[in-house]
């Protein structure tokens, strides 16, 4: 919720609240120009019940901000438009509009909005910004608009909560399956070791048969060759 310095301060604060024109008529009256669009730096302070230099000020000091909510200063042939068509709709402003200024400075309802929040030294601008402070408190939403969203939101949290007991449930059901599956894998393991080994160990065995045969075939042979005796096709068969 901002403040009446916070307005006075914040540039984003004011950016926010240009768009409520209509709180001006309900503080006063502001006179525009025959377009009923725009208002000049007379009628301005006129508003505000301040000096025209006032205005001059705090528009030069602050242009960039005013001309993004609608400030214009006209010249050359703008300028003459605007005159001319304000004075045709007009005599009685024709004082407002001198033939011989070079340019204008144009307000628009929003500009004029924008300088009521900028404008110190004004009890009308202050008023202005205590019509707008209250709207944006009136716009917050309060506890009877907040209690609705949490009324439908309990269904839902009840729900949420259900779940996660229901997952709870099952992870506690699952616990002593878990466990057992575990232990069998441990025995598998084991039983996939002790078979490793024994693979290991008859491989080794038959490897050391290998190299008895191979020396008992070496000492038949020297037996042989030492008698004489040669090994006919059937004593190989057999």
């Amino acid at each position: 919720m901002y403040s009446d310095s916070v307005l006075l301060e914040s540039r984003s604060a004011r950016s926010g609240m240009t768009h409520h024109v209509e709180i001006l008529d309900r503080v006063k009256t502001l006179a525009l120009a025959p377009d009923g669009e725009h208002a000049t730096t007379r009628d301005v302070a006129a508003y505000f019940e301040v000096s025209e230099k006032a205005v001059y000020n705090l528009a030069s000091r602050h242009r960039e901000e005013l001309e993004a909510n609608g400030l214009s200063i006209l010249q050359g042939s703008d300028l003459q438009k605007f005159a001319t068509f304000n004075l045709k709709v007009s005599k009685a402003n024709a004082n407002s509009y001198p033939q011989r200024q070079r340019s204008l400075a144009v307000y628009t309802r929003r500009t004029v909005l924008n300088v009521a929040m900028l404008l110190r030294d004004s009890e009308v601008a202050r008023r202005v910004r205590a019509y707008l402070l209250d709207v944006e408190k009136a716009a917050l939403p309060g506890p009877r608009e907040s209690a609705p969203v949490s009324a439908a939101l309990e269904p839902r949290v009840a729900k949420l909560e259900s779940a996660v007991v229901d997952i709870g449930t099952m992870f506690q059901e699952l616990g002593p399956v878990i466990h057992r599956m575990s232990v069998r894998m441990e025995r598998i393991d084991r039983r996939m070791v002790n078979t490793e080994r024994l693979v290991c160990e008859m491989s080794r065995r038959m490897t050391d048969m290998g190299e008895d045969m191979r020396v008992m075939r070496t000492d038949l042979d020297g037996v042989m060759r030492a008698t004489g005796v040669r090994p006919t096709l059937r004593s190989v068969e057999d």
